[in-house]
C-alpha cells in the first residue's frame, strides 16, 4: 500500500514476465469517488484539486501545526475522519471519504468548497 498518499508500485508475475502495478494516487481515488456523491468529474474535480493541493497538497499526513487540522482535507481534529473508515491516520480513501462527506453537508460541492476558500482562505 501507499505510504503518506503517494503511488506505491509493485511487482507481479504475469505470464512469467514481471509486470508494475501501481497503487491509486489520492487524486485518482478521489476522481472515482466523486459520482457516488453525486457530482460530476468533470466539473467538480478541477475544484477539489484546487482546494485540497492549497489545503495539504494531497499529503495525507500534512499536519497543521496552528489548528492541528491534519491529513488530505485537513479534519480538525483529524481522529473524526475515523468515522468514514479505517487507518484515517494513512489511509488516502478514508481521509477523502471523509473529506467528500464534509464538502457535500457543508457546501454541497466542491466548486462551492474553492469558493469559500477563495473568499475567506479557509473552508
Amino acid at each position: 500500500m501507499a505510504s503518506a498518499g503517494t503511488a506505491a508500485a509493485s511487482t507481479t508475475a504475469h505470464n512469467g514476465r514481471a509486470a508494475v502495478t501501481s497503487d491509486p494516487t489520492p487524486q485518482q481515488i478521489a476522481r472515482k469517488l466523486l459520482p457516488s456523491f453525486g457530482w460530476s468529474k468533470k466539473r467538480q474535480f478541477k475544484y477539489l484539486s484546487w482546494l485540497w493541493e492549497k489545503e495539504s497538497s494531497w499529503n495525507v499526513s500534512a499536519q497543521n501545526p496552528s489548528s492541528g487540522a491534519y491529513g488530505i482535507p485537513q479534519a480538525v481534529p483529524g481522529s473524526k475522519m475515523g468515522t468514514a473508515g479505517p487507518a484515517w491516520q494513512t489511509s488516502a480513501r478514508t481521509q477523502i471519504l471523509w473529506g467528500l462527506t464534509y464538502i457535500r453537508g457543508v457546501y454541497g460541492s466542491p466548486r462551492h468548497a474553492w469558493q469559500h476558500w477563495v473568499s475567506y482562505g479557509w473552508y
